[in-house]
């Protein structure tokens, strides 16, 4: 019994240095997500907020509004004029 443990354990500390490994990515090579309002097309959002009325991926149903995200690189949504934070109304700059 105490074999069979020990090699568990064994097993589970290797796969667990495997795992924290992987995640380690260098960050110039990660892009930073962020949730970009006011540049999603209705239907094609990724998600809302309990204020839009939904909370679920391809619910909005008005283009550009403010209250609906898609997740895209931070510079990229600055780029098509969105907003990291919700907000009222319909996005009029956005550039696609």
């Amino acid at each position: 019994m105490r074999k069979f443990s020990m090699t568990a354990l064994g097993v589970s500390a290797a796969l667990a240095t495997a795992v924290a490994g992987a995640s380690l990515v260098p960050q110039a090579a990660q892009a930073e997500t962020v949730k970009c309002y006011g540049i999603a097309k209705a239907g094609e959002n990724d998600c809302g907020n309990k204020a839009a009325g939904h909370s679920c991926a391809g619910h909005s149903e008005v283009d550009y509004s403010g209250m609906d995200f898609k997740a895209v690189e931070k510079e990229q949504c600055m780029e098509m004029g969105g907003k990291t934070e919700p907000f009222e109304g319909i996005n009029q700059n956005v550039k696609s």
